[in-house]
């Protein structure tokens, strides 16, 4: 242990000036962000180019975001949890804990990856259905999800260990990770698609085999005896209070991952529900082409958020106001310019996006309309997620939670169920911009008060 050279605490934070720090911090993960946002695109773009098939093979294949959204909420228990509890004891130079947190990790997400593929299979079509897949679509939905069940352990084990290089001090390697693995599907899955001639199923193969040759980069680099927590023999046996931590931790992005699946599951249905016959597949490609967009810009917003983490966590725990304020407004400003762009991009030439998925002319003139109605409030969701994200930064999980689940389930839902019985199909559209605006008010609220506790306590800047 005394060889070991421990990294020194980034006191940069405190002093470097915070739009220099957030440009630093933020680029990279705003690049892996893209790069993940990207993968649904990808398949998408080339999905709906089949011949002859392309609207229900692209409606077929948004059926099953939620059902990858579900299996990535069980992933995101496993390797947040994991990451977390892994940071935490590198912090605290308790490496034997860190080594065992490591082991427990790749254990928990091969087990939890069998589990969940073993029981998705045994109810594949119902569960489809559940998910807003029509008699149409359904072939198209299990086709892909077949794939991609086979490979779900890959899958685990890839955002695991990422997660895991990012916490044990290799963000760049994680960065590298998730743009090789995003670059070998877009290769790959015209290959299989269109050389090889596999339809839908060559989409698939190519994101479980990309993932696949990347998580042999990730554990190449994760055994280096020369890395203070690498992986070894003896660390890989479940430990009852290490899993429970990681459980407990992972808890919340489980839970919002979750919601989010819903949200999806319930717009797809409502939509299959409402459409007149002959609508349902067009609806559900219009959908996914517009949430797939809107999704891109969402992400660079995380990735801003990610870079703003650390700044305003460590300087609120140095009682820094004036930086905690700085670093806020600053990236609420980035959030909400990067969400206008998408404003004007969706709302102002959606014809042109959608063109990028299908040349149909019906879907293009579902999907434009969609994709206006969908991104009306756009501009405030920047300032909504940015928000959020601080909630968290500084401690106030609860209020991040609340946040989190307000847009999701507490406004969105609710909204899907009342609208669609008095304005149909359109109820179904228009409940996703009234979500957002409301949400948007409720976060303005709950920053208010929160500034207003700071000015009582004698903190504010």
């Amino acid at each position: 242990m005394s060889n070991t050279t421990v990294k020194k605490v980034p006191t940069e934070l405190g002093t470097e000036k915070v739009s220099k720090l957030l440009m630093q911090y933020a680029i990279p993960a705003i690049i892996a962000q893209i790069a993940a946002s990207l993968y649904n695109m990808i398949d998408s773009a080339f999905i709906g180019h089949i011949p002859n098939v392309g609207p229900e093979a692209i409606s077929g294949l948004a059926t099953t975001f939620p059902f990858m959204n579900l299996s990535a909420a069980f992933g995101a228990m496993v390797g947040v949890g994991g990451a977390t509890q892994l940071s935490v004891r590198l912090g605290q130079r308790d490496y034997d804990s860190a080594k065992n947190i490591l082991g427990n990790l790749v254990t928990l997400n091969i087990i939890v990856g069998l589990v969940f593929a073993t029981v998705s299979f045994i109810f594949l079509d119902d569960i489809l259905v559940f998910f807003g897949a029509s008699e149409k679509t359904l072939p198209f939905a299990r086709d892909f999800m077949e794939v991609i069940l086979l490979g779900n352990v890959v899958t685990h084990l890839y955002f695991g260990i990422n997660a895991a290089l990012r916490s044990s001090g290799h963000p760049k390697q994680a960065m590298k990770a998730t743009i090789m693995t995003v670059l070998m599907n877009a290769v790959l899955t015209p290959i299989f698609i269109f050389v090889f001639g596999m339809g839908i199923q060559g989409a698939a193969l190519a994101t479980i085999l990309a993932q696949a040759i990347t998580l042999v980069w990730q554990t190449r680099l994760l055994s280096n005896p020369k890395e203070l927590v690498h992986l070894q023999r003896g660390i890989y046996a479940l430990k009852g209070e290490i899993v429970k931590k990681i459980l407990r931790i992972g808890m919340s992005p489980f839970l919002i991952n979750t919601a989010a699946c819903m949200v999806v599951i319930i717009i797809n249905q409502g939509l299959r529900d409402n459409s007149v016959e002959g609508e349902k597949a067009l609806s559900a490609a219009a959908y996914g082409i517009s949430n797939s967009v809107q999704f891109i810009f969402v992400m660079i917003v995380l990735g801003l958020t990610q870079g703003m983490q650390p700044i305003v966590s460590y300087n609120f725990g140095a009682k820094r106001p004036d930086r905690v304020r700085k670093a806020l407004l600053l990236t609420m400003m980035w959030a909400t310019l990067v969400t206008t762009v998408g404003f004007v991009v969706c709302v102002g030439f959606p014809g042109y996006v959608v063109r990028i998925f299908n040349s149909d002319p019906l879907l293009i003139e579902k999907a434009s309309w969609a994709m206006r109605v969908m991104c009306m409030f756009m501009p405030v969701i920047g300032f909504q997620l940015v928000t959020t994200n601080f909630f968290q930064s500084i401690g106030k999980v609860n209020r991040s939670i609340f946040l989190s689940l307000t847009r999701q389930v507490l406004m969105l839902i609710p909204l899907l169920v009342i609208l669609p019985r008095y304005y149909g199909v359109n109820g179904v559209w228009y409940s996703m911009p009234i979500s957002d605006s409301i949400a948007a008010l409720l976060t303005v609220i709950m920053l208010v008060i929160q500034f207003r506790e700071w000015k009582r306590e004698g903190i504010e800047a």
